[in-house]
């Protein structure tokens, strides 16, 4: 696919993707939206990819939905900003962390979809809002699942309720981000990040990882999780990636994975089974 509003770069296994309507504050558009499904799935299904980060071009992350014309976008029912043809994927289902380098203004959608990533930086530049609410709609991006499992009902509520917009102190506070860090160390600081998990971790391992963190999410009480953590921890202890992770930590040399998440990454099923 060629993209207009995104911009798609692979270095040293880190994707980077950039929402690119700097004139328009990165305003999202069903056009972004089919971009950045795009944009996942390549990510997801190439094995030198190991971690993605998503930033915004210019002064903002993504001022929300692009309102010009009265709301168009919005038209069709389904197909709006997040709608199952025209949005990007659920990003839970991507076997690569997603990483959030949210710099300047993220409201509307540009809030909701980070909240289904895995990690969130700030720029101290950020300002964070779902204003929803304001403008007689309701969140979307299933950002009333997501955001109380983040920061609690209590304070999603408050943010949902009233569509005020945090400044990055105040996102950090609620822990809507996991650090804020000065503009101009916020991209380096998300790709170290994602370089590091590129390098020192196995891919397959932090997938799998990925999966049970986002399924437990739905796991009614702890001996449910444990019937699935335990035969998947048992899996991981006899995988070529494990033997090899043990012999470099012994050896002290970086590790030199072999499995990859396209290919070797177990359905959750079989370990139900397992029990």
């Amino acid at each position: 696919m060629d993209y207009e509003q995104i911009r798609f770069d692979v270095t040293d296994g880190v994707a980077t993707i950039t929402l690119n309507r700097p004139e328009r504050m990165n305003a999202y558009t069903t056009r972004m939206g089919e971009e950045l499904r795009d944009a996942f799935r390549v990510a997801d299904e190439r094995d030198d990819v190991r971690a993605v980060v998503v930033t915004g071009a210019g002064r903002a992350f993504c001022a929300g939905a692009d309102l010009e014309g009265g709301g168009r976008i919005f038209e069709g029912g389904e197909r709006g900003p997040d709608a199952r043809g025209g949005g990007p994927p659920p990003a839970w289902h991507v076997r690569k962390p997603i990483i959030g380098a949210i710099n300047g203004a993220a409201v509307g959608i540009g809030a909701t979809l980070p909240m289904q990533w895995d990690i969130r930086l700030a720029a101290a530049s950020a300002r964070i809002g779902f204003v929803f609410v304001r403008r007689g709609l309701i969140p979307e991006a299933a950002s009333t699942w997501t955001l109380p499992r983040i920061i609690g009902m209590s304070r999603a509520a408050e943010l949902l309720y009233t569509g005020r917009i945090l400044d990055a102190r105040e996102a950090l506070e609620f822990g809507l981000v996991s650090r804020v860090l000065p503009d101009v160390e916020l991209l380096p600081a998300a790709q170290a990040m994602a370089r590091d998990i590129a390098v020192n971790t196995g891919p397959v391992a932090v997938a799998l990882t990925k999966r049970l963190l986002w399924h437990m999410q739905g796991v009614a009480d702890p001996a449910q999780a444990n019937a699935l953590d335990l035969p998947a921890f048992f899996w991981a202890t006899q995988s070529p990636d494990a033997a090899e992770g043990i012999r470099a930590f012994l050896e002290k040399r970086e590790p030199r994975w072999t499995m990859r998440p396209s290919t070797d990454l177990p359905d959750l099923a079989t370990f139900r089974k397992a029990k």
